[in-house]
C-alpha cells in the first residue's frame, strides 16, 4: 500500500524567493575548495559544532550556576534548543534552514562563564580597555580566536553566517563608536558584512528563535527551581492561558506534565504568530530576493505587536521574580567575585597565567595583555572558573 500523509500534515513549503541560496554565496574570507558533500552553509554549521567554543557552553550557564543542578538550561542545550526551533520556523517560511540553524548555533559563542553576571563583570573590568561585549566575543572567536586550520585563525565562515551572527537583531551602525565593536569595525574594512542593513530572513529567524526558547525555558527553569509557582502565572499573559487550556484539556494534571504542556503549548503560540506576521510582512513588502530583505527599513521576521506586548509583560514578570530572587542574586554576586578576582591577579601577576594565553611576543602594553585576560576567562565554564579560582586562591588547595 502506498504511504499517504494524514490530511492535517504540513506541506512540504515552496522555496521562498527571498530565501539565502547557499550556491549564490559571498564567499568566505579565505578561498577554500567546496565541500563535495554539504552547502557552505552546513559545512558552517558543522565547523560551529566541531568547536572548542561550541563543546564548552555544556558547562556555561543561563540564570543558575552548574553547581546547582544538571536540570537547568545550559548555553549549550539552550543553543540546541534555539537552533531546533530556527529550522522549524525557516523551513516553514521557505528559508534555507542550514543557515537559519548555523546562526543560532553560534550566537551565544561568546558568553563568559556566570551568565549576565559574568557578561556584568567582565565588562567592569574591562572599562578602561576597550570594554567587553558578548556580541563581539562571539565575532572574535569564530574569526580569529578558535583556531582549528593551519591556513587561518578562525573557522573562516561564509559572508552570510558572519553577516548572521553579527546583525541577527538589527543593524549595528549606532553601536559601531563603541571601542568594543572595533574588532568588527576592522574586519568589516575588509570583508564588508553591511552593517547597516539588516540580516538574512534566516538571521533573524534565529533571533526570534533565541527569544521564543529563553523566554519558554526560563518560565519552565524557575519553575523547577521554586522561584515561582504555577498559580503566580495565572494572571500572565501567554502562559496564564497555556496553564488554563492545559487544565481543560488535561484534568488532573500533576504540576510537572502541566509545566511541561504549557510551555510546549507556549512555544507553539509564539512560533504561529512569528509565522503568520512574517507572512503577511513578506506580502506587505514584495520582498522577492535575500537582499531586499537586508534592504527593508524593518525586519522581515517579527512577532505581532500583540504578541511583543505580552512578551514584555512576561519578561517583567520573570526579571522581578526569577532573575533578581534573592537567591539568584546571591549567586550572581559570588560569580562577579570570582571573575573580578580572576582579572585583578592575571593582571597585577602575569605569569600565573598558561603560557600559551601570557601574550609573550606580542607586545605587552596594558590593553593587549587585558585582552588576553579577558579572552581566558570568557572562554571559561563555569566550573573550570571556580576551579581556578580555588587553585589560585584557596590554601585548603595545597592540604
Amino acid at each position: 500500500m502506498a504511504n499517504t500523509a494524514p490530511p492535517d500534515a504540513p506541506a512540504l513549503m515552496v522555496r521562498a524567493p527571498y530565501a539565502s541560496d547557499p550556491f549564490q554565496s559571498r564567499g568566505r574570507k579565505y578561498p577554500e575548495a567546496e565541500s563535495r558533500t554539504r552547502t557552505p552553509f552546513a559545512r558552517d554549521r558543522d565547523r560551529i559544532i566541531h568547536a572548542s567554543a561550541f563543546r564548552r557552553l555544556k558547562e556555561k550557564t543561563q540564570v543558575f550556576v552548574a553547581h546547582e543542578g544538571d536540570y537547568y538550561r545550559t548555553r549549550l542545550t539552550h543553543s540546541l534548543e534555539v537552533a531546533q526551533i530556527a529550522r522549524s520556523l525557516a523551513q516553514a517560511l521557505g528559508l534555507d534552514g542550514d543557515l537559519a540553524e548555523t546562526v543560532a548555533l553560534a550566537h551565544d559563542l561568546g558568553h563568559p562563564p556566570f551568565g549576565h553576571a559574568g557578561e556584568d563583570e567582565l565588562q567592569r573590568c574591562m572599562a578602561d580597555f576597550a570594554g567587553f561585549d558578548h556580541n563581539v566575543q562571539t565575532f572574535r572567536v569564530i574569526t580569529r580566536l578558535e583556531r582549528r586550520y593551519p591556513g587561518f585563525d578562525g573557522l573562516n565562515l561564509t559572508w552570510e553566517t558572519l553577516e548572521g551572527v553579527v546583525k541577527h537583531n538589527g543593524p549595528i551602525t549606532a553601536k559601531l563608536e563603541d571601542p568594543a565593536y572595533r574588532p568588527i569595525v576592522v574586519y568589516s574594512a575588509e570583508h564588508d558584512l553591511w552593517l547597516g542593513t539588516y540580516a538574512s530572513a534566516e538571521a533573524q529567524v534565529a533571533a526570534l528563535a533565541d527569544d521564543i526558547a529563553y523566554n519558554n525555558h526560563d518560565v519552565d527553569d524557575g519553575l523547577q527551581a521554586g522561584l515561582f509557582g504555577i498559580e503566580d502565572l495565572m494572571e500572565i499573559p501567554l502562559i496564564g492561558p497555556a496553564i488554563r487550556s492545559a487544565r481543560t484539556d488535561w484534568p488532573g494534571i500533576d504540576d510537572r506534565m502541566l509545566r511541561l504542556e504549557a510551555v510546549r503549548r507556549m512555544i507553539g503560540a509564539m512560533v504561529d504568530d512569528v509565522l503568520a506576521e512574517t507572512r503577511q510582512r513578506a506580502a506587505e513588502t514584495g520582498v522577492d530576493s535575500a537582499d531586499a530583505v537586508r534592504h527593508l527599513d524593518r525586519p522581515l521576521v517579527s512577532f505581532s505587536l500583540g504578541m511583543a506586548e505580552d512578551l514584555a509583560r512576561l519578561r517583567a514578570f520573570l526579571h522581578q521574580r526569577m532573575y533578581r530572587h534573592y537567591r539568584v542574586n546571591r549567586t550572581r554576586s559570588q560569580a562577579r567575585r570570582i571573575l573580578a578576582e580572576l582579572f585583578r591577579l592575571f593582571m597585577d601577576e602575569p605569569e600565573t597565567l598558561p603560557p600559551e594565553w601570557s601574550g609573550e611576543g606580542e607586545g605587552r602594553s596594558p590593553a593587549a595583555h587585558a585582552r588576553k585576560v579577558c579572552d581566558y576567562i570568557a572562554g571559561m565554564t563555569d566550573r573550570f572558573a571556580i576551579d581556578e579560582h580555588r587553585r589560585l586562591f584557596s590554601m585548603e588547595f595545597w592540604h
